[in-house]
């Protein structure tokens, strides 16, 4: 009984050691992904603004559009803005979602940048509400599938509130149809508005790298853990026998 209960005792110390070493090692591989990401973003962001038309070939071809610089023109339709709920340099406000008309009827919706929390409403900066044809030069940021988590609220859309970029919600509720959508959206850059609302260029790159921390985590586990079964196999191997 005693020779079987030490053959499961190793039997389960492989298998979590294993699994520790597994989960290390691929907290490593995910840490040579999201550095090489992080540099491609790099690399992105200061590239030249390309046409519209370039970015949409990109994403009907199934490849990566975020953080791609674009320039695109066309008139805001102001009375469709959408108001995405966000805090900017510690000041709690929303981004304003403004839908661009293009030369060919369609509509793409554009991060126009940050107003503080009461001016939301337009009234309170008509001076930022540009009129006519306008030249946005930004970034393109590609949709979300879903709600990124639970623990996000959901969109308002009787208050023109979202909490989470859903494109179609915005595009309906502002009475787009669907084959009239860009299926992307672009994030103004820092050009200056009238008296300063929207504040543009507000994309965030700040993308989380803890891959390294996790790995020394699960690697320090296994190490922990051989340890104490050279600690316990070298004591029994010291008691005296019965």
């Amino acid at each position: 009984m005693g020779r079987a209960k030490t053959v499961v005792t190793w039997i389960a110390f492989f298998v979590a050691l294993a699994i520790l070493l597994s989960l290390g090692t691929w907290q490593v591989q995910r840490l040579y992904w999201k550095e090489a990401l992080l540099a491609d973003i790099a690399e992105r962001r200061v590239a030249a603004p390309v046409p519209l038309a370039d970015i949409e070939a990109m994403a009907a071809r199934g490849e990566d559009i975020e953080y791609r610089p674009v320039t695109v023109s066309g008139v805001f339709a102001n009375n469709r803005e959408r108001h995405f709920f966000a805090t900017w340099h510690g000041q709690t406000g929303y981004y304003i979602y403004t839908p661009l008309q293009l030369a060919d009827g369609r509509f793409l919706f554009v991060n126009r940048g940050f107003v503080p929390y009461e001016a939301k409403e337009p009234e309170m900066r008509k001076q930022g509400q540009l009129t006519g044809e306008q030249t946005v030069t930004g970034l393109a940021r590609a949709r979300l599938a879903e709600k990124p988590s639970s623990i996000v609220p959901d969109n308002d859309i009787a208050k023109n509130i979202f909490y989470w970029k859903d494109l179609d919600a915005m595009a309906s509720s502002t009475g787009i149809a669907a084959d009239r959508l860009v299926p992307f959206f672009v994030d103004a850059g820092d050009a200056p508005n009238p008296k300063g609302l929207p504040i543009g260029g507000v994309t965030q790159f700040d993308l989380p790298n803890n891959h390294l921390q996790y790995a020394v985590t699960w690697y320090g586990l296994a190490a922990a853990l051989v340890g104490v079964a050279l600690y316990a196999l070298f004591r029994r191997k010291g008691d005296p026998a019965p």
